[in-house]
Protein backbone atom coordinates (compact mmCIF):
# COMPACT_ATOMS: atom_id res chain seq x y z
CA UNK A 1 0.00 0.00 0.00
CA UNK A 2 1.15 3.42 -0.53
CA UNK A 3 2.65 4.97 1.98
CA UNK A 4 1.05 8.04 4.00
CA UNK A 5 2.87 10.85 4.30
CA UNK A 6 3.27 13.37 7.40
CA UNK A 7 3.74 17.16 7.59
CA UNK A 8 4.52 18.35 10.91
CA UNK A 9 4.49 22.36 11.86
CA UNK A 10 5.62 22.47 15.17
CA UNK A 11 8.90 21.54 16.73
CA UNK A 12 8.28 22.18 20.37
CA UNK A 13 7.72 19.77 23.42
CA UNK A 14 5.18 17.95 22.09
CA UNK A 15 6.16 18.43 18.58
CA UNK A 16 9.24 16.63 19.33
CA UNK A 17 7.06 14.11 20.71
CA UNK A 18 5.37 13.12 17.86
CA UNK A 19 8.51 12.82 15.95
CA UNK A 20 10.30 10.41 17.93
CA UNK A 21 7.53 8.31 18.09
CA UNK A 22 7.36 8.31 14.18
CA UNK A 23 10.67 7.76 13.70
CA UNK A 24 11.41 5.45 16.59
CA UNK A 25 7.85 3.33 16.53
CA UNK A 26 7.57 3.49 12.52
CA UNK A 27 7.66 -0.52 12.34
CA UNK A 28 5.38 -0.90 15.08
CA UNK A 29 2.64 1.59 12.77
CA UNK A 30 3.45 -0.27 10.09
CA UNK A 31 2.44 -3.68 11.25
CA UNK A 32 -0.94 -2.04 12.70
CA UNK A 33 -1.71 0.23 9.20
CA UNK A 34 -0.17 -2.64 6.57
CA UNK A 35 1.23 0.38 5.56
CA UNK A 36 3.84 3.00 6.74
CA UNK A 37 3.76 6.33 8.57
CA UNK A 38 6.56 8.41 7.32
CA UNK A 39 7.45 11.58 8.63
CA UNK A 40 8.24 13.36 5.38
CA UNK A 41 9.17 17.01 6.54
CA UNK A 42 9.33 19.02 9.82
CA UNK A 43 8.79 23.09 9.95
CA UNK A 44 9.84 25.35 12.43
CA UNK A 45 11.23 28.72 12.92
CA UNK A 46 13.49 27.90 15.41
CA UNK A 47 15.85 24.91 14.47
CA UNK A 48 19.19 25.65 16.52
CA UNK A 49 17.92 25.31 20.08
CA UNK A 50 18.51 21.89 21.13
CA UNK A 51 16.19 19.27 21.70
CA UNK A 52 15.73 16.31 23.38
CA UNK A 53 15.70 14.14 19.94
CA UNK A 54 17.65 14.40 17.13
CA UNK A 55 16.15 14.58 13.20
CA UNK A 56 17.60 14.51 10.11
CA UNK A 57 18.75 17.28 8.75
CA UNK A 58 17.23 17.05 5.54
CA UNK A 59 13.55 16.57 6.99
CA UNK A 60 14.09 19.92 8.64
CA UNK A 61 12.51 23.34 6.97
CA UNK A 62 12.00 26.69 8.59
CA UNK A 63 9.05 27.22 6.10
CA UNK A 64 5.92 25.75 7.08
CA UNK A 65 4.55 26.82 3.00
CA UNK A 66 7.21 23.80 2.05
CA UNK A 67 4.73 21.47 3.91
CA UNK A 68 1.69 23.01 2.70
CA UNK A 69 2.92 22.69 -1.29
CA UNK A 70 4.36 19.22 -1.08
CA UNK A 71 1.37 17.40 -3.30
CA UNK A 72 2.72 14.00 -1.46
CA UNK A 73 2.10 15.03 2.16
CA UNK A 74 -1.43 13.51 2.94
CA UNK A 75 -1.69 14.74 6.63
CA UNK A 76 -0.51 17.93 8.29
CA UNK A 77 0.21 18.55 11.96
CA UNK A 78 -0.46 21.72 13.44
CA UNK A 79 1.94 22.21 16.69
CA UNK A 80 2.81 25.74 16.87
CA UNK A 81 -0.06 27.09 19.34
CA UNK A 82 -1.69 30.45 19.08
CA UNK A 83 -4.44 31.29 17.31
CA UNK A 84 -3.86 33.50 13.96
CA UNK A 85 -0.96 32.02 12.67
CA UNK A 86 -2.42 28.39 13.54
CA UNK A 87 -6.23 29.16 11.93
CA UNK A 88 -4.04 29.90 8.54
CA UNK A 89 -1.94 26.88 8.13
CA UNK A 90 -4.84 24.82 9.04
CA UNK A 91 -7.38 26.63 6.54
CA UNK A 92 -4.92 26.14 3.58
CA UNK A 93 -3.76 23.06 4.47
CA UNK A 94 -7.91 22.29 4.16
CA UNK A 95 -7.90 24.19 1.11
CA UNK A 96 -5.46 22.61 -0.67
CA UNK A 97 -7.33 18.81 0.57
CA UNK A 98 -5.16 18.02 3.07
CA UNK A 99 -6.15 16.36 6.53
CA UNK A 100 -5.16 18.02 9.40
CA UNK A 101 -4.19 16.56 13.11
CA UNK A 102 -4.12 19.37 16.21
CA UNK A 103 -4.10 19.62 19.69
CA UNK A 104 -4.55 23.44 19.72
CA UNK A 105 -7.39 23.51 22.30
CA UNK A 106 -7.53 27.88 22.02
CA UNK A 107 -7.93 27.64 17.95
CA UNK A 108 -10.51 24.97 18.00
CA UNK A 109 -12.40 26.84 21.19
CA UNK A 110 -12.54 30.05 19.52
CA UNK A 111 -13.02 29.00 15.42
CA UNK A 112 -13.45 25.17 16.04
CA UNK A 113 -16.74 25.71 14.19
CA UNK A 114 -15.18 27.40 11.37
CA UNK A 115 -12.73 24.94 10.89
CA UNK A 116 -14.54 21.77 10.79
CA UNK A 117 -17.21 22.96 8.01
CA UNK A 118 -14.30 23.55 6.11
CA UNK A 119 -12.96 20.47 6.19
CA UNK A 120 -16.32 19.19 5.70
CA UNK A 121 -16.67 20.79 2.89
CA UNK A 122 -13.51 20.19 1.53
CA UNK A 123 -13.93 16.41 2.13
CA UNK A 124 -11.62 16.30 4.53
CA UNK A 125 -10.48 15.26 8.44
CA UNK A 126 -9.84 16.98 11.57
CA UNK A 127 -7.85 15.08 14.16
CA UNK A 128 -7.76 16.71 17.87
CA UNK A 129 -7.47 14.15 20.22
CA UNK A 130 -4.72 16.02 21.39
CA UNK A 131 -6.74 19.06 22.80
CA UNK A 132 -8.36 17.88 25.65
CA UNK A 133 -6.75 15.69 28.45
CA UNK A 134 -3.10 15.35 26.64
CA UNK A 135 -3.13 11.31 26.31
CA UNK A 136 -6.35 10.58 27.62
CA UNK A 137 -8.67 9.48 25.24
CA UNK A 138 -11.88 11.39 25.75
CA UNK A 139 -12.36 12.67 22.49
CA UNK A 140 -12.60 8.91 21.36
CA UNK A 141 -14.92 8.02 24.21
CA UNK A 142 -17.18 11.15 23.38
CA UNK A 143 -17.46 10.30 20.00
CA UNK A 144 -17.28 6.55 19.96
CA UNK A 145 -17.09 4.97 22.87
CA UNK A 146 -20.23 6.65 24.78
CA UNK A 147 -22.39 6.91 21.91
CA UNK A 148 -24.79 4.91 22.90
CA UNK A 149 -25.79 7.61 25.51
CA UNK A 150 -27.04 10.69 26.68
CA UNK A 151 -24.50 12.66 28.37
CA UNK A 152 -25.71 14.14 31.49
CA UNK A 153 -22.86 15.41 33.43
CA UNK A 154 -19.54 15.74 33.30
CA UNK A 155 -17.10 17.52 35.79
CA UNK A 156 -12.71 17.71 34.77
CA UNK A 157 -10.16 18.33 36.08
CA UNK A 158 -8.43 19.52 32.82
CA UNK A 159 -5.49 21.50 33.79
CA UNK A 160 -2.22 20.24 35.00
CA UNK A 161 -0.77 23.27 36.72
CA UNK A 162 -3.39 24.49 38.56
CA UNK A 163 -4.24 20.56 39.82
CA UNK A 164 -0.85 20.99 40.85
CA UNK A 165 -1.14 23.70 42.55
CA UNK A 166 -4.30 23.18 44.62
CA UNK A 167 -2.61 20.02 45.48
CA UNK A 168 0.52 21.65 47.29
CA UNK A 169 -1.25 23.45 48.62
CA UNK A 170 -3.64 21.54 50.16
CA UNK A 171 -0.58 18.67 51.21
CA UNK A 172 1.88 20.97 52.14
CA UNK A 173 0.57 23.64 53.43
CA UNK A 174 1.84 26.14 50.62
CA UNK A 175 0.35 29.33 49.70
CA UNK A 176 -0.59 29.90 46.23
CA UNK A 177 2.08 31.68 45.21
CA UNK A 178 4.57 29.11 46.68
CA UNK A 179 2.88 26.69 44.63
CA UNK A 180 2.63 28.42 41.50
CA UNK A 181 6.43 29.45 41.95
CA UNK A 182 7.32 25.40 42.51
CA UNK A 183 4.88 24.61 39.54
CA UNK A 184 7.31 26.93 37.26
CA UNK A 185 10.64 25.68 39.03
CA UNK A 186 8.86 21.63 38.20
CA UNK A 187 7.70 22.97 34.24
CA UNK A 188 4.22 22.69 35.09
CA UNK A 189 3.62 26.38 34.94
CA UNK A 190 4.78 28.59 31.66
CA UNK A 191 6.40 32.10 32.65
CA UNK A 192 2.96 33.72 32.20
CA UNK A 193 0.77 31.16 33.99
CA UNK A 194 -2.15 33.27 33.64
CA UNK A 195 -4.54 30.84 31.13
CA UNK A 196 -3.99 28.02 33.77
CA UNK A 197 -4.79 29.48 36.53
CA UNK A 198 -7.73 32.00 36.00
CA UNK A 199 -9.54 29.15 34.21
CA UNK A 200 -9.27 29.77 30.36
CA UNK A 201 -7.37 26.93 29.19
CA UNK A 202 -9.95 24.64 31.19
CA UNK A 203 -12.56 26.56 29.91
CA UNK A 204 -11.14 26.07 25.85
CA UNK A 205 -11.17 22.44 26.71
CA UNK A 206 -14.79 22.47 28.25
CA UNK A 207 -16.49 23.79 25.12
CA UNK A 208 -14.66 21.26 22.98
CA UNK A 209 -16.51 18.30 25.30
CA UNK A 210 -19.66 19.95 25.52
CA UNK A 211 -19.49 20.30 21.72
CA UNK A 212 -19.16 16.76 21.59
CA UNK A 213 -21.43 15.46 24.67
CA UNK A 214 -24.77 17.59 22.83
CA UNK A 215 -24.28 17.77 19.35
CA UNK A 216 -23.99 21.34 19.57
CA UNK A 217 -21.70 24.05 18.01
CA UNK A 218 -18.64 24.99 19.64
CA UNK A 219 -19.85 27.87 22.70
CA UNK A 220 -16.51 29.28 24.16
CA UNK A 221 -18.08 32.54 24.81
CA UNK A 222 -21.28 30.89 26.86
CA UNK A 223 -18.61 29.55 30.01
CA UNK A 224 -18.79 31.06 33.31
CA UNK A 225 -15.23 31.49 34.37
CA UNK A 226 -13.67 31.38 37.26
CA UNK A 227 -9.61 31.02 38.48
CA UNK A 228 -8.30 29.77 41.59
CA UNK A 229 -5.53 33.40 42.15
CA UNK A 230 -8.04 34.47 44.84
CA UNK A 231 -7.49 31.00 46.93
CA UNK A 232 -6.00 31.58 50.27
CA UNK A 233 -4.41 28.17 52.01
CA UNK A 234 -7.05 29.08 55.02
CA UNK A 235 -9.57 28.12 52.11
CA UNK A 236 -8.59 24.46 51.81
CA UNK A 237 -7.72 24.16 55.24
CA UNK A 238 -11.73 24.94 56.23
CA UNK A 239 -12.95 23.27 53.44
CA UNK A 240 -11.21 19.91 54.83
CA UNK A 241 -12.97 20.83 58.22
CA UNK A 242 -16.29 20.45 56.53
CA UNK A 243 -15.50 17.12 54.94
CA UNK A 244 -14.39 18.68 51.19
CA UNK A 245 -11.90 19.29 49.11
CA UNK A 246 -11.39 22.23 46.63
CA UNK A 247 -10.75 21.23 42.62
CA UNK A 248 -10.46 23.83 39.28
CA UNK A 249 -13.52 21.57 37.41
CA UNK A 250 -15.24 22.04 34.62
CA UNK A 251 -18.56 21.39 35.46
CA UNK A 252 -21.12 20.88 32.30
CA UNK A 253 -25.05 19.35 32.86
CA UNK A 254 -28.04 18.64 30.40
CA UNK A 255 -31.34 18.78 31.99
CA UNK A 256 -33.37 18.42 29.10
CA UNK A 257 -34.16 21.82 28.28
CA UNK A 258 -30.62 23.88 29.19
CA UNK A 259 -26.84 23.11 29.70
CA UNK A 260 -24.96 24.41 32.42
CA UNK A 261 -21.85 25.46 31.24
CA UNK A 262 -19.46 26.23 33.80
CA UNK A 263 -15.35 26.84 35.11
CA UNK A 264 -14.23 27.32 38.64
CA UNK A 265 -12.97 26.25 42.11
CA UNK A 266 -15.39 23.65 43.27
CA UNK A 267 -16.06 21.86 46.92
CA UNK A 268 -16.60 17.81 46.54
CA UNK A 269 -16.74 15.47 49.24
CA UNK A 270 -13.35 14.26 50.14
CA UNK A 271 -14.78 10.60 48.97
CA UNK A 272 -15.46 11.75 45.67
CA UNK A 273 -12.55 9.90 43.57
CA UNK A 274 -12.01 13.07 41.56
CA UNK A 275 -11.00 14.55 45.51
CA UNK A 276 -8.24 12.13 45.20
CA UNK A 277 -7.22 13.18 41.58
CA UNK A 278 -3.47 14.90 42.57
CA UNK A 279 -0.32 16.47 40.89
CA UNK A 280 -0.26 17.31 37.55
CA UNK A 281 -2.58 14.75 36.68
CA UNK A 282 -5.90 15.04 35.03
CA UNK A 283 -9.60 13.80 35.17
CA UNK A 284 -13.30 13.74 33.94
CA UNK A 285 -15.98 11.93 35.54
CA UNK A 286 -18.61 11.42 32.82
CA UNK A 287 -22.12 9.95 33.18
CA UNK A 288 -24.13 8.83 30.82
CA UNK A 289 -27.55 7.45 30.74
CA UNK A 290 -27.06 3.87 29.78
CA UNK A 291 -23.32 3.25 31.05
CA UNK A 292 -23.85 5.24 34.52
CA UNK A 293 -20.45 6.96 36.11
CA UNK A 294 -17.08 6.32 34.62
CA UNK A 295 -13.30 8.07 34.79
CA UNK A 296 -11.44 8.48 32.13
CA UNK A 297 -7.63 9.79 34.36
CA UNK A 298 -3.99 9.81 33.11
CA UNK A 299 -1.70 12.39 32.55
CA UNK A 300 -3.29 15.85 30.55
CA UNK A 301 -0.04 17.35 29.29
CA UNK A 302 3.45 16.29 27.94
CA UNK A 303 5.66 15.38 25.66
CA UNK A 304 4.96 11.58 25.07
CA UNK A 305 1.28 12.11 26.40
CA UNK A 306 -0.32 14.39 23.89
CA UNK A 307 2.12 13.00 21.62
CA UNK A 308 0.68 9.82 22.09
CA UNK A 309 -2.67 11.15 21.36
CA UNK A 310 -1.12 13.31 18.16
CA UNK A 311 -0.10 10.14 16.33
CA UNK A 312 -3.20 7.71 17.74
CA UNK A 313 -5.17 10.82 15.30
CA UNK A 314 -2.22 9.98 12.56
CA UNK A 315 -3.21 6.21 12.67
CA UNK A 316 -6.79 6.81 12.29
CA UNK A 317 -6.56 8.99 9.39
CA UNK A 318 -3.94 6.69 7.88
CA UNK A 319 -6.13 3.86 8.10
CA UNK A 320 -9.44 5.57 6.53
CA UNK A 321 -6.68 6.85 3.72
CA UNK A 322 -5.52 3.32 3.09
CA UNK A 323 -9.03 2.66 2.59
CA UNK A 324 -10.69 4.61 0.76
CA UNK A 325 -12.73 6.17 3.46
CA UNK A 326 -13.54 9.94 4.16
CA UNK A 327 -15.58 11.15 6.80
CA UNK A 328 -16.33 8.01 8.18
CA UNK A 329 -17.25 9.43 11.66
CA UNK A 330 -18.39 13.70 11.59
CA UNK A 331 -16.04 15.80 13.56
CA UNK A 332 -17.99 16.23 16.36
CA UNK A 333 -19.44 12.94 16.28
CA UNK A 334 -22.99 13.83 14.99
CA UNK A 335 -24.23 14.01 11.15
CA UNK A 336 -25.99 16.92 11.41
CA UNK A 337 -24.83 19.61 14.44
CA UNK A 338 -27.72 21.47 15.64
CA UNK A 339 -27.19 25.11 13.80
CA UNK A 340 -29.49 26.51 16.76
CA UNK A 341 -27.30 27.19 19.89
CA UNK A 342 -28.87 25.18 23.09
CA UNK A 343 -29.65 27.64 25.62
CA UNK A 344 -26.38 27.61 28.23
CA UNK A 345 -28.18 28.17 32.00
CA UNK A 346 -27.44 31.95 32.80
CA UNK A 347 -24.83 31.62 36.30
CA UNK A 348 -27.61 33.70 38.00
CA UNK A 349 -30.09 30.91 37.42
CA UNK A 350 -27.31 27.60 39.24
CA UNK A 351 -29.03 26.35 42.25
CA UNK A 352 -26.21 24.73 44.52
CA UNK A 353 -24.73 24.74 47.74
CA UNK A 354 -22.21 27.80 48.68
CA UNK A 355 -19.08 28.17 51.00
CA UNK A 356 -18.71 31.77 52.71
CA UNK A 357 -15.42 33.00 54.43
CA UNK A 358 -16.34 36.36 55.63
CA UNK A 359 -13.09 38.99 56.99
CA UNK A 360 -15.18 40.09 59.92
CA UNK A 361 -14.63 42.54 63.02
CA UNK A 362 -14.48 40.54 65.96
CA UNK A 363 -17.28 42.37 68.02
CA UNK A 364 -21.29 41.12 69.49
CA UNK A 365 -23.59 41.10 66.25
CA UNK A 366 -21.54 40.96 63.43
CA UNK A 367 -22.97 37.13 62.97
CA UNK A 368 -26.44 38.09 63.38
CA UNK A 369 -26.04 40.89 60.90
CA UNK A 370 -24.63 38.86 58.45
CA UNK A 371 -27.26 36.18 58.71
CA UNK A 372 -30.03 38.47 58.63
CA UNK A 373 -28.85 39.83 55.44
CA UNK A 374 -28.73 36.12 53.98
CA UNK A 375 -31.97 35.07 55.61
CA UNK A 376 -33.23 38.35 53.77
CA UNK A 377 -32.52 36.71 50.68
CA UNK A 378 -33.92 32.87 50.99
CA UNK A 379 -30.16 31.82 51.74
CA UNK A 380 -30.83 28.87 54.93
CA UNK A 381 -27.23 28.33 56.98
CA UNK A 382 -26.02 24.93 57.19
CA UNK A 383 -23.09 25.39 59.25
CA UNK A 384 -20.59 27.98 60.36
CA UNK A 385 -17.59 27.79 61.82
CA UNK A 386 -15.90 30.98 63.82
CA UNK A 387 -12.05 30.90 65.03
CA UNK A 388 -11.90 32.37 68.51
CA UNK A 389 -10.61 35.58 69.52
CA UNK A 390 -7.29 36.89 68.81
CA UNK A 391 -5.45 40.14 67.82
CA UNK A 392 -6.31 40.10 64.06
CA UNK A 393 -7.67 43.17 63.07
CA UNK A 394 -10.61 40.80 61.65
CA UNK A 395 -11.46 37.21 61.90
CA UNK A 396 -12.91 34.74 59.42
CA UNK A 397 -16.63 33.52 59.75
CA UNK A 398 -16.81 30.66 57.51
CA UNK A 399 -20.36 29.39 56.50
CA UNK A 400 -21.38 26.32 54.70
CA UNK A 401 -25.03 26.71 53.31
CA UNK A 402 -27.93 25.01 52.34
CA UNK A 403 -28.90 25.42 48.52
CA UNK A 404 -29.37 28.73 46.83
CA UNK A 405 -29.53 30.73 43.41
CA UNK A 406 -26.47 32.18 42.50
CA UNK A 407 -28.40 35.52 41.91
CA UNK A 408 -29.50 35.68 45.51
CA UNK A 409 -26.20 34.61 46.49
CA UNK A 410 -24.81 37.57 44.69
CA UNK A 411 -27.32 40.11 45.74
CA UNK A 412 -26.59 39.45 49.78
CA UNK A 413 -22.69 39.70 49.03
CA UNK A 414 -23.01 42.76 47.75
CA UNK A 415 -24.92 43.67 50.98
CA UNK A 416 -22.87 42.32 53.04
CA UNK A 417 -19.61 43.83 51.45
CA UNK A 418 -20.85 47.09 52.75
CA UNK A 419 -21.49 46.45 56.18
CA UNK A 420 -18.37 48.63 58.25
CA UNK A 421 -17.43 45.02 60.41
CA UNK A 422 -16.64 43.30 57.27
CA UNK A 423 -13.18 44.09 56.25
CA UNK A 424 -12.50 42.29 52.56
CA UNK A 425 -14.62 40.85 49.78
CA UNK A 426 -15.94 37.83 50.97
CA UNK A 427 -14.84 34.32 49.23
CA UNK A 428 -17.64 32.33 47.16
CA UNK A 429 -17.02 28.54 46.64
CA UNK A 430 -19.87 26.36 45.08
CA UNK A 431 -20.35 23.02 46.20
CA UNK A 432 -21.13 20.02 44.29
CA UNK A 433 -22.45 17.70 46.74
CA UNK A 434 -25.97 16.07 46.24
CA UNK A 435 -26.12 14.59 49.40
CA UNK A 436 -25.31 18.08 51.36
CA UNK A 437 -27.39 18.39 54.30
CA UNK A 438 -26.94 20.30 58.11
CA UNK A 439 -26.96 17.13 59.83
CA UNK A 440 -24.55 15.45 57.86
CA UNK A 441 -21.92 18.12 58.48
Amino acid sequence: MKPVQVGLIGWGTVGCGVARLLTESGNRYHQRLGTQLILRKVADLDLETPRPMNLDPRLLTRQAQDILDDPEIDIVVELIGGVDAARELVMVAIARGKHVVTANKHLLALYGNEIFQAAAQAGVEIGFEGSVGGGIPLILSLRQGLAANRIQEMFGILNGTANYILTRMAAEGASFQQALQEAQDQGYAEADPSLDVEGTDTAHKLAILMALAYGVPINFEAIAIEGISDLELVDLQFAREFGYQIKLLAITRDDGERIEARVHPTMIPLDHILANVNGAYNAVYITGDAVGPILLYGQGAGMMSTGSAVVADLIELARNLTHGIKRRLPALGIEHVSQTNREVKPLDDLITNYYFRFAAQDRPGVLSKVAGILGQNQISIAAVIQKGRGLQESVPIVMITHEAREAHVRQALAAIDQLPEIAHKTILLRIEDPGLDAAQI
